[in-house]
């Protein structure tokens, strides 16, 4: 054949065949495992057992990368749009009215007041109502069994101050 056409046997479509498979198989199956090795031999040595030349074998190794990049495409396409493995995007929304409490959603702790079970210099850990917090004092060292209280919420940091009961 020519410079630039390989001498395509069977041998090499049933390589390309399960190397492409493979590599689809791992494209749904997220990690690099044996599928996807597997595949990549079978796609290496479909290259070097057909390309009588560089040339060729760098017109094969394009056109598997193209394919590649296609196979690619489409499973993300359909894996963003839900079509595929439902299961792996939650179809439901965690809403606050049904219970569902975001980490950085704390506004509901601004002044609670509990117990220090841990030196805070300046953090440490409070419990409050039987939970543990992590919680920054205002600057001031405060030792492990005072009292305080939440005075500000920023985000996900608690801060707390010393109170008297």
């Amino acid at each position: 054949m020519g410079v630039f056409l390989p001498n395509i046997t069977l041998l090499t479509i049933i390589f390309l065949v399960i190397g492409f498979g493979l590599v689809l198989l791992e494209m749904h199956i997220p990690g690099f495992g044996v599928p996807g090795i597997i595949g990549c031999i079978c796609l290496i040595l479909a290259v070097v057992l057909t390309a009588q030349n560089f040339g060729q074998a760098l017109v094969m190794t394009l056109g598997i990368l193209a394919v590649l990049g296609i196979m690619l495409g489409v499973v993300l396409t359909y894996f963003a749009k839900g079509k595929l493995f439902k299961p792996l995007i939650l179809p439901y929304e965690q809403k606050k009215e049904h219970g569902y409490i975001s980490s950085s959603d704390l506004d509901y702790l601004l002044g609670k007041k509990g117990i220090v079970i841990t030196d805070l210099r300046p953090a440490g850990s409070v419990d409050i109502d039987g939970v543990k917090f992590d919680v920054i004092s205002d600057g001031e060292y405060i030792s492990k069994g005072t009292n305080v209280e939440i005075f500000k919420v920023s985000g996900v940091k608690l801060l707390v101050k010393k109170v008297k009961l």
